[in-house]
């Protein structure tokens, strides 16, 4: 993803007050919006604290900056610099996180940002945008270009296989029908979901779902997935991210809130290092009991 993000941002780095900020770090990647943003590509060096600070300033004078890092050091190491400098003014700065959950895999916890959306959402005026598959990414930084507020992008992979094409960008979209609970899959997961449940029979799969864009309202929630909801009773919500501030908390607080609660809700979600070691992002994936053959194996039971 973080090459068609590059891409597509090459699109707009002629405009006047577009800046591009990187914490040292994009080698290979990033070199033709480099070369494309010319002086307003800046390269601020190891001092991620710094770099927000100077993307606020650049923000309150007009100017669009855009923020990059690997996912944690973009929102842990200069946290309270979002929280004082960017959102408190509600400037439109926009943070962009590569390697969002355990992608980063046996460079080990430092490096992995499985707390990072519900960390940046109890931030006044944060919006989260977490794609799940190549082809929103371009929509996504479209939607950013314009969004005059802070916003956090969380990049990983398209995980999806090839033979599926992505219905057209949607906050929430049905992926897959099915007669059986309603799975709810927050970025690049819906991938290798997918993959397991499309080959079985509709009365025993779930009807999939797809989030990108957090937070939720409850307004916003599709009828159909309401509909869902109430007709299955049933909620499952898979996530690369811990419990605690993640979607499916966010969810069923505001299901609850307004009446709608299914019966059994279901979280798979990032559960720490449950063995004390690193290893591979579908290692952590597995230890979290976070795979698609997990769910199978549970709604067998």
């Amino acid at each position: 993803m973080r090459n068609i993000f590059c891409e597509t941002l090459i699109k707009y780095a002629d405009q006047p007050s577009f800046v591009f900020m990187t914490g040292d770090l994009g080698y290979m990647a990033l070199e033709p919006l480099q070369k494309a943003a010319g002086s307003r590509f800046i390269n601020a060096g190891i001092s991620e604290q710094n770099m927000i600070s100077v993307a606020a300033g650049l923000a309150s004078q007009g100017f669009l900056p855009w923020a990059y890092s690997i996912a944690p050091f973009i929102y842990a190491r200069p946290l309270e610099q979002i929280r004082n400098d960017v959102c408190f003014h509600d400037l439109p700065v926009k943070l962009v996180g590569n390697g969002g959950g355990y992608a980063y895999g046996v460079m080990g916890s430092s490096h992995h940002a499985i707390d990072d959306y519900g960390i940046l959402l109890t931030l006044l005026n944060m919006r989260v945008f977490i794609p799940a598959f190549d082809s929103d990414v371009p929509v996504m930084v479209e939607k950013l270009i314009h969004l005059n507020h802070p916003a956090y992008l969380r990049l990983g992979r398209d995980e999806k296989t090839q033979d599926f094409m992505a219905p057209p960008y949607s906050p929430w979209r049905k992926v897959l029908s099915g007669e059986g609970p309603v799975l709810i899959a927050v970025g690049p997961l819906a991938g290798p979901i997918l993959n397991s449940m499309k080959a079985l029979n509709p009365n025993q799969r779930p009807s999939v779902w797809v989030l990108t864009e957090l937070p939720i309202l409850f307004e916003t929630i599709p009828a159909e997935l309401k509909m869902d909801i109430k007709n299955s009773n049933h909620l499952i919500v898979a996530e690369e991210h811990v419990a605690h501030g993640g979607a499916g908390e966010m969810l069923a607080r505001i299901l609850l809130l307004n009446g709608e609660a299914p019966k059994k809700f279901s979280h798979y979600c990032a559960r720490g290092y449950i063995s004390g070691y690193y290893g591979s992002q579908s290692f952590h994936r597995a230890e979290s009991g976070l795979t698609a053959e997990t769910i199978l194996k549970d709604l067998k039971k």
